[in-house]
């Protein structure tokens, strides 16, 4: 599973730290570090800062997207970008949204997890990855109800030797809870940007400096062991 850890990370150092020799999490709506990003990471991807914009009632300029994320594209070491979505918008809106993508197989489209099943297959079927995006119903602030929801969907794209048909990508995805249940071949998640300024949750003995948290919470991330089928009941 590749962990592509999300920004902005502060300070560089700190970004440094995280990021040199890892993968990267780009967002439109953030796109200040991409320049350090695409010099240090081993790849990054790109989302096209949706959720951002939905938490703050702001609407998005496709458009702009479309340009800065053919821009990166080319990148030897950029990997794909997120296809324009509408959280909490109908089937019908972001399926347009899939259709009015111009640069191909390099856009991963979102499925979010209160859409029906039969989009899922669909999806599945035409796109080599597809991305698992949060709803009010199933945040990732509540990762059980996450992982139950995937558990009963995911068999219905899932092939006879128990694999997926396409890879997944978990958007905010990088709980342990969530990563060491559910087949995903990549994942995101905003979790050393937060943290490392928090004081609180380090004790006395913790790391001081932000550079050293990155690094602690970088290798606690990438440390769970993520499974290769779906995994049911008491399946191991």
């Amino acid at each position: 599973m590749i962990h592509y850890h999300g920004g902005p990370i502060t300070p560089d150092k700190a970004a440094l730290m995280a990021w040199r020799g890892r993968h990267a999490f780009v967002s439109w709506a953030h796109p200040e570090q991409i320049e350090l990003i695409s010099s240090v990471t081993q790849s990054f991807a790109l989302d096209n800062g949706a959720f951002s914009a939905w938490k703050s009632s702001r609407m998005i300029n496709w458009e702009d997207y479309y340009s800065w994320s053919e821009r990166w594209l080319s990148h030897p070491s950029c990997d794909w970008a997120i296809i324009p979505d509408v959280i909490d918008g109908t089937e019908q809106e972001n399926d347009s949204l899939v259709e009015e993508w111009p640069h191909g197989f390099s856009g991963v489209p979102v499925w979010h997890m209160n859409e029906s099943v039969e989009r899922l297959e669909r999806l599945s079927e035409r796109w080599p990855r597809v991305a698992i995006g949060s709803t009010q119903e199933f945040d990732v602030s509540k990762p059980s109800a996450c992982v139950a929801r995937l558990s009963e969907v995911l068999p219905s794209i899932t092939l006879s030797n128990g694999f997926l048909k396409t890879k997944l990508h978990g958007l905010r995805m990088l709980s342990p809870y969530i990563t060491s249940r559910i087949p995903l071949s990549s994942g995101d998640s905003t979790n050393i940007a937060r943290n490392i300024k928090i004081d609180k949750k380090w004790t006395s003995y913790g790391p001081f400096t932000k550079e050293t948290r990155a690094l602690v919470l970088a290798e606690r991330i990438e440390s769970v062991v993520t499974p290769h089928k779906l995994l049911l009941g008491s399946e191991e």
